[in-house]
């Protein structure tokens, strides 16, 4: 089976990659032609998920999965939320979000927080919403260099290590995209 995996995000492609039976093919945008940007414009990850998948499906005629992550801390109301790959502005890097968050954390006690994805799925006429969620806490400082986003400063409940010491394998068995994905390929067979 092959489906196309709406992002440019190398990372997300690699991860997932781990994730899905050898059976299902991920084709990229990359892969079908499609070189622009999507533009994330509403107000909920699953809005987002939605309108990706939307895009490719409407524009290139693919089944195809979107999916769409958000950071929320407790101590920040949820947020960065929605805006989590842009928390430190438009064309912030990885690194410029985590020590945002980690200035914006400095004096709070509640370092809870979780990882929320949504995958849209586009299949045969149909939509289908899968969701993850990783519950954490924000780290003091960066711990490890694996993965990437906010892997370095979030540690999912049960463990003493972030995101960042992990294995991608390891990561994805507990990860909110890991989660989401499990219920996509239950659904795929």
């Amino acid at each position: 089976m092959k489906i196309v995996f709406a992002t440019n995000n190398k990372n997300k492609v690699e991860e997932l990659k781990t994730l899905l039976p050898d059976h299902i093919e991920i084709l990229s945008l990359k892969d079908i032609g499609c070189t622009e940007e999507i533009e994330e414009t509403e107000d909920t990850i699953k809005g987002n998920a939605k309108l990706k998948a939307d895009y490719i499906t409407k524009n290139y005629g693919y089944d195809c999965f979107a999916d769409d992550t958000g950071l929320e801390v407790d101590a920040l109301d949820g947020a960065p939320g929605v805006y989590s790959a842009r928390y430190a502005g438009e064309d912030a890097t990885y690194e410029d979000n985590v020590q945002k968050m980690l200035a914006e954390m400095l004096n709070k006690i509640d370092r809870k927080a979780k990882f929320r994805t949504v995958i849209a799925l586009n299949l045969k006429g149909n939509q289908y919403l899968f969701e993850g969620v990783c519950e954490g806490m924000i780290l003091k400082q960066k711990q490890g260099k694996k993965g990437f986003g906010y892997d370095p400063i979030f540690q999912p409940d049960g463990f003493d290590r972030s995101f960042a010491e992990m294995s991608l394998e390891e990561k994805g068995k507990i990860s909110h995209r890991g989660l989401a994905v499990k219920k996509l390929v239950s659904f795929l067979k």
